[in-house]
């Protein structure tokens, strides 16, 4: 399909990009990868009046250690992710999951800040942000990822507020995260992310929700001693999934706990 009529305009830096938000209103759009965007809009589920382009403003890409954070910008693309040292030495479990957005096209042109912004519950990047306790850093503020992401496609984003960069703890440690999905190129049907931290383990599950989830109740199991078996028995506790043609709920519930224990397993091969 053909999307309906818009406004397009580039942004020169960030306090353009600013000013021409605010100036087009709030039915405006940001560009960034564009992945998430355009095809909704070709389908015609979003009708932005307008699209502000920021594929040209400076500094917004990029990754850099900072003390114990991982800093990365938010135009950084999924393949930079995957294939940066500096990525795989500081958080690889972050360079693992870049490696399986989409395909060779997707991972070229989408960013890292298009997936935290556009707040899809079978996004990736959004999971990873939420169990780790991420900080978004905005051209406002800072959120904390646990506020950041409210409910499908929602966050507490301003119309003229751009995302600058995400702040993820430096966590070089055991890790893994297995999704399921029917075609490689897929969203995930369920995912389930594992990473060592601070003497612990940090679950997240994707697509399991309006949001990102904690496996808090496994994660639980875990700190007291329990298998990754009997910690993935666990993962679905208090779980309300959706159904949807590619999943009952019964059956994402199934799906996480037994990725949850695989995931573990094979974090600790």
């Amino acid at each position: 399909m053909i999307p309906a009529s818009f406004e397009y305009r580039r942004a020169s830096d960030l306090d353009d990009a600013t000013r021409l938000l605010r100036e087009l209103g709030p039915e405006a759009k940001v560009l960034a990868g564009g992945h998430s965007l355009i095809p909704l809009m070709r389908l015609r589920l979003a009708q932005p009046t307008a699209l502000v382009d920021l594929g040209r403003v400076p500094g917004l890409d990029g990754v850099r250690v900072d003390g114990d954070r991982l800093r990365v910008g938010a135009l950084t693309r999924h393949a930079q992710l995957a294939a940066s040292p500096v990525v795989r030495g500081a958080l690889p479990l972050l360079a693992a999951m870049a490696a399986e957005v989409g395909d060779l096209q997707v991972r070229a042109r989408g960013t890292i800040g298009g997936v935290i912004a556009h707040a899809d519950p079978a996004g990736d990047y959004p999971t990873l942000a939420l169990m780790l306790d991420a900080e978004i850093v905005t051209t406002r503020t800072t959120h904390a990822a646990a506020d950041f992401f409210q409910h499908i496609f929602t966050t507490p984003l301003e119309a003229d507020e751009v995302i600058r960069e995400i702040a993820f703890p430096v966590a070089p440690g055991p890790h893994r995260y297995v999704k399921f999905r029917r075609r490689r190129c897929d969203w995930a049907i369920v995912g389930v992310a594992a990473q060592r931290l601070d003497g612990g383990w940090r679950l997240g599950l994707t697509n399991c929700g309006p949001t990102p989830l904690r496996a808090r109740a496994a994660e639980a199991a875990l700190a007291q001693g329990e298998s990754a078996a009997g910690a993935g028995a666990r993962a679905a506790d208090g779980l309300t999934p959706p159904s949807d043609l590619r999943a009952s709920a019964d059956y994402r519930c199934h799906l996480a706990r037994v990725l949850t224990q695989r995931a573990l397993e094979e974090a600790t091969a």
